[in-house]
């Protein structure tokens, strides 16, 4: 069975989205990857990284906005999911966001 590719999007690519990519590391039934929006990202998401997923997690609804508005033809037919999670945490291994996003990604991703 194939797995499923993941992508997790935020706005640098430092926190919030590396920290859900790092939720997936390993599993069985899921591949992750993470990127960034912003120019300033860490790995800024690219029309590559659409591409490539079958579904797209996007921490705020401005990152889902920004992606839609850049790569209008990558993101037709593509699940894109909002989060609602702010960039209010300290770390990627802030245990509160790793908690926030268990908890956001469970609706979503069966077995996690």
């Amino acid at each position: 069975m194939p797995r499923e590719k993941l992508l997790f999007l935020c706005s640098r690519n430092r926190w919030r989205s590396p920290a859900a990519e790092a939720l997936f590391k390993g599993h069985p039934r899921y591949d992750a990857r993470s990127a960034g929006t912003e120019n300033g990202a860490r790995i800024k998401v690219t029309a590559c990284h659409l591409g490539w997923a079958d579904r797209v997690f996007c921490m705020e609804r401005k990152h889902a906005e920004r992606i839609r508005e850049r790569f209008p033809e990558e993101c037709a037919g593509k699940s894109l999911v909002v989060l609602r999670i702010p960039d209010d945490y300290p770390s990627k291994d802030d245990p509160a966001l790793i908690e926030r996003l268990r908890a956001e990604l469970a609706a979503h991703v069966p077995g996690m």
